[in-house]
Formats: C-alpha cells, structure tokens, sequence
C-alpha cells in the first residue's frame, strides 16, 4: 500500500511525499518535485519488491554479480581450505551464467531459472546432476550472498531465500552384511597394498571417514589410552576415536614396522603425503564381488553394527562426529529391538 502526502519545501513550492508499505518488506521512502514522478516511482518500487527486485542499497546497482563473486572468492573462500576447491567451481558456474547482471537484477525468479538449468545439466561422466549436487551449488551462492549482506552492506537481502531446493533423495544406507564382510576382508588380506586390510578394518571398527583414517599421523596415536585423536574432521572439530579389539591389536603390529621417514600411519610413495588406495579398494571390492559398494559405506556399516548391537542414536552419533541426531535418524529401524528393551525396563522398574 502507497500513500501520497503534498507538503510545501522551504520555498513553499508544493512537494509530494511517498511511503511504500507492503508486508514482509521494509518501508520505502521517497520526495519528488512532481506528482507524476511519484506515481511513477511508486509503480516501479511496488513491481520490484513484489518481483524480489527490489533493492535499497544503491552497492546493488554499483555492483555486478561477478564482482561479488570474485570479492567471496578473494576474501572468504580461502577460510574453507576443505571446500575451497568445489565451492570455487561451483561459484565460477553462477559467474559464468549471470555474473554480469547487476545484484540489483539478481531475482528469485532469475536464480530459478539456472537452478534449472543445473538440474538438466549432463556431468562430465555423462549423467544428470543429481538434486544434491544442484543443492551444494545453491548453498555455495547463499553464503556468498549472507556475506554480502551482513558484512559488506551490498544487498539488503539475499534472493536465495525465495527460492526452493530441489529435493534431496533420503540419505543411502549400504551395509556390509556378514558374508560380504568376510570376504571383502579376505581380499583386502590378500591385496598387494600392505595397507587395505588395516585401512578397512579402522573403517569398520570405528566409523572413521577415510581421509580421517589415511591423515592419521602417529603423533595422534595414544596406545595407554587406546586412541586416537583427529586433528582435522569434517565439521572442524578434533574428535577422539576409540581403537580396541583387532584393530589396536593391527596398530600395535603397524607400530613395529613402521616407515622412520614419515609421520604418517599410512604414507604415500612420497613421505609428505598419505598413501592412496583408489585401485586397490575397487581391485579388492571386484575380487570379493560385492557389488554397489563404496568406501564410505564402511562408516554406514560401522553405524549400523553399533545400532543392531544396541546403541542409542546419540551414542552413534558421538562415535560418527556428527553434531545432531538427524543424520543418524537413519539407522532408527535397526535399534528397534534395544528402544522396546529401554521401554520395558522402565515400565519393569516403575510399575512391576
């Protein structure tokens, strides 16, 4: 809703007054010499704040997309040193597709648009981007935008905020059932990578990611205490890992033998880096003939060994590192049995 008030400036000539109010937008403001003018303004404003066009800062008309870009990839993006590499690509993406529009033109419509257009876009395996994917692109342009907002004052708004994900598939539950364990682990015995067997076994016995697994350095070894620590973890947090049974037992062996000219439990051909298991993985999963398996479904495995042997859904989620339930939410149906065992103590204790 606009309203129009004639007030006389201060050589008495008449003035016209506008305030725009629309709801889930912030007033606008504007003086003009001529009613017609006013009029004019107050079509254009209501379209653009209707449209998602509208923004008060004049930054977003001084400034293109791609200046924004670039200025998030120069400042902020080399803070993310895990995801500076993907998130760079992803941004250089939207820079190619409409980074010279100004942010001023920038719309949720507009956003929508190439969020389609992701969605059909063909990967360079020759698929179509997967929904998820399409989501990580978004996000990447999200923060971007936040920034941009709360700390250089560019936009007063980010126009992602309008515009809906696409939906993301449930989260893959994969796991080694105990034939496929056996020989999975038989193949990694036998692999010529002296390394697999432990690697796989650390995977399986603790939930462990693999890149946390292969940049374990033996200064995070602590045998008295029979774990290790991670230094660097997906979501930023040092996390402590349990290693008993087998696997303590593989790490004291690997103890003894260990390489004097790194520092790392598994190190690469070259001392300064980890080994890498890419072919001996696929060749030992192709010997054990297990099909539709990938490494990380080792960690879904562990979870779920630790959920079908009676651990609560917190108690996963603090050996997986993960900050909240939700992402262990998917192992619920195979603790089913120790959930009715907590209800019927309790209902034993209180009413006999």
């Amino acid at each position: 809703m606009a309203s129009i008030k004639e007030l006389p400036d201060k050589d008495g000539k008449p003035r016209y007054h506008v305030q725009i109010r629309i709801k889930g937008s912030p007033p606008q403001y504007g003086s003009f010499k001529r009613k017609t003018d006013a009029e004019r303004w107050i079509q254009q404003t209501e379209a653009a704040i209707r449209e998602g066009r509208h923004f008060k800062t004049t930054a977003a008309k001084k400034h293109t997309l791609g200046q924004l870009i670039d200025r998030y990839m120069s400042d902020v993006l080399p803070t993310k040193k895990k995801c500076e590499q993907r998130q760079g690509a992803q941004l250089l993406w939207w820079k190619k597709q409409i980074g010279c529009y100004l942010l001023s033109d920038i719309t949720p419509a507009l956003i929508a648009e190439q969020r389609d257009r992701l969605l059909k876009g063909i990967t360079k395996r020759g698929r179509l981007r997967s929904p998820s994917t399409v989501v990580r692109y978004m996000a990447a342009l999200s923060h971007a935008f936040t920034i941009a907002v709360k700390e250089w004052g560019w936009v007063e708004d980010s126009p992602l905020r309008k515009v809906t994900k696409p939906k993301e598939p449930r989260g893959r539950v994969r796991f080694l059932d105990e034939e496929e364990r056996v020989k999975l682990l038989q193949a990694c015995k036998e692999s010529t990578n002296s390394y697999l067997y432990i690697i796989v076994m650390f995977a399986l016995s603790t939930g462990m990611r693999q890149a946390e697994i292969l940049n374990l350095k033996w200064s995070d070894v602590d045998f008295e205490k029979e774990r290790v620590i991670l230094q660097e973890t997906k979501n930023g947090e040092i996390r402590q890992v349990a290693i008993v049974g087998h696997a303590l037992e593989l790490l004291k062996q690997l103890d003894r033998f260990r390489r004097i000219d790194s520092n790392y439990l598994f190190p690469g051909r070259f001392s300064r880096k980890p080994i890498d298991i890419r072919s001996a993985w696929e060749t030992a999963v192709k010997k054990a003939e297990i099909a539709n398996l990938r490494f990380h479904d080792l960690r879904h495995s562990c979870a779920s060994y630790l959920a079908m042997n009676g651990a609560s859904l917190a108690e996963i989620a603090e050996v997986l590192g993960h900050k909240t339930l939700s992402m262990v939410k998917r192992y619920a149906h195979l603790s089913e049995t120790h959930v009715t065992g907590v209800i019927t103590r309790m209902n034993e204790k209180i009413f006999g």
